[in-house]
């Protein structure tokens, strides 16, 4: 039986390829069909249509923008949706709010379909290099089915439970991302208006505790200022704003996220979405540009007492 892939974005594209050349039967569809083609050059098929993929394939694996484009592919709330889910294994790999997952899942479940939550965390060039790492929610059987199947995307996988248990936890990871990136960015930004080199800031930071796979990444298009698209700005202010629904309705303070979903968000007014992450340096060179100079620091009875270290 085929492998059906739909989506084939920054990451869908990659992910799908890896599972091509890793010789999985494969048949894709994509909403602009140019996108298509690396794929029908790796040797897969091509479907027209999302009905003609679902009547091709049993499992088929959903690495969409958002939940219109799902639930469009889906044809959910129309007959289509019955037959597209019932004897379907549907894998979830996109990242929308928990609360929309949980409810596909019982839809797909009352359809006589199987569903599985699958998000990655990791950009572009991990989907290129088929390192993502894949956290997995949903019925024991058909997590253990879908397994084997992410092993060409995915270096390593982790089972989180019952559906929205994986969402949740990318959420959790994407938080650390979106702070480390931003803090990142804010470093080399301060940096360079101190009038340091930035390279050795890059050289200090590759030989301290600090120095990560995501450093390593992103350092080097700081220096540049090379903006090509590893992971959206656009992309990680969806992320930002589901995170902090989520944390809201949880109840949850997060103030480090807030800070960088206002940054985020003034980087995507700014123009640049379609750029990397990185590209949240604008925000902060803006917010540079316009702060009132020489800043004022706050007063002596404002600041947080020091701790007495004396014993």
């Amino acid at each position: 039986m085929y492998v059906g892939f739909v989506g084939l974005g920054v990451m869908g594209q990659p992910m799908a390829l890896n599972l091509a050349r890793a010789g999985t039967p494969l048949v894709v569809h994509n909403r602009t069909p140019a996108r298509c083609e690396p794929l029908r050059a790796a040797g897969a098929e091509v479907a027209a249509s999302p009905a003609e993929l679902f009547a091709r394939a049993q499992t088929v694996i959903l690495m969409l923008a958002d939940e219109t484009a799902t639930d469009a592919v889906l044809g959910r709330g129309t007959p289509d949706f019955a037959a597209r889910a019932a004897g379907h294994t549907l894998v979830h790999m996109g990242t929308t709010s928990p609360e929309y997952s949980a409810d596909l899942g019982d839809a797909v479940r009352a359809a006589g379909g199987r569903y599985v939550e699958a998000p990655v965390s990791g950009s572009r060039v991990p989907a290129e290099q088929g390192t993502l790492v894949a956290m997995l929610a949903g019925d024991e059987d058909a997590v253990a089915a879908v397994r084997p199947l992410l092993a060409p995307m995915a270096h390593a996988t982790f089972d989180c439970g019952a559906v929205p248990g994986a969402l949740l936890m990318k959420f959790s990871v994407n938080l650390f991302l979106i702070t480390l990136v931003t803090g990142l960015t804010e470093a080399f930004h301060f940096a360079d208006r101190h009038g340091l080199d930035r390279h050795l800031l890059r050289d200090v930071l590759e030989a301290g505790p600090m120095a990560s796979g995501v450093s390593r990444m992103k350092a080097p298009k700081l220096l540049a200022r090379d903006f090509a698209v590893q992971a959206a700005a656009a992309d990680v202010l969806k992320n930002n704003r589901l995170i902090a629904e989520a944390a809201r309705k949880a109840g949850l303070a997060s103030p480090l996220l807030d800070v960088c979903h206002a940054l985020f968000d003034e980087t995507v007014a700014q123009g640049h979405g379609a750029e990397d992450m990185v590209a949240v340096l604008h925000a902060l060179e803006t917010r540079t540009a316009t702060s009132p100079t020489p800043a004022t620091p706050p007063p002596a009875d404002a600041r947080a007492p020091l701790m007495d270290l004396r014993g």
